[in-house]
């Protein structure tokens, strides 16, 4: 039996907020389907703890609904809107806990494809990057986490963080330097010179 087809294929993000505002419930659960997956990406990279981003998300998914009748439509794109709530949310909570993620605290990968060995390497790199994330400055951390884990381009992090295009690529910039120092003692440790050619 085939799937019926999505009513709002091809609709912007801020069509489905305007309908879900109208009383469209569909198009909040297809609006949550886009964003939900992103957002909670995002945030997993951000704080290193997949609990503590899944109430993130939720967090800011909640906080869209409520400013959904409030939307003024041309201001700015709803992903982008988005994407900053969860940045100031994940923010305030590093803040709370400014010492860093414990082992013991991360969240154990949820794939079992790959080997014990490949996960466990995984997952002492991504802690060893949310560690060395947790040592920039907020600002700089952010930027790099939106840029090169979230893939974003530098105008929509300059929206997110309300900052101009030149002041993300000048904290990218000073971003990836300071985290190359604090990282450069750790390569082999991280398993780095595998990957690098003989």
């Amino acid at each position: 039996m085939n799937a019926l087809p999505d009513p709002f294929a091809g609709a912007p993000d801020e069509a489905l907020l305007v309908a879900y505002a109208n009383g469209d419930g569909q198009a909040a659960r297809y609006l949550t389907a886009r964003l939900l997956p992103r957002i909670l990406a995002q945030a997993t990279r951000m704080l290193g703890n997949r609990t503590e981003a899944e109430d993130v998300a939720q967090d800011a998914m909640m906080r869209l609904w409520k400013i959904a009748p409030d939307w003024r439509q041309g201001e700015a794109q709803v992903s982008t809107w988005v994407y900053r709530v969860v940045s100031n949310l994940c923010t305030d909570r590093l803040r709370k806990r400014r010492g860093g993620v414990s082992l013991d605290q991360v969240a154990e990968p949820l794939d079992a494809t790959p080997s014990v060995t490949a996960q466990m390497q995984t997952q002492a790199r991504m802690t060893a990057l949310s560690d060395a994330l947790a040592q920039l400055p907020e600002r700089q951390a952010q930027a790099v986490s939106l840029r090169h884990l979230e893939g974003l381009a530098n105008p929509q992090i300059a929206q997110i963080m309300d900052i101009s295009v030149r002041s993300v690529e000048s904290l990218t910039a000073r971003g990836k330097r300071a985290l190359t120092e604090l990282m450069a003692g750790r390569k082999a440790e991280l398993g780095y010179d595998d990957d690098e050619p003989e």
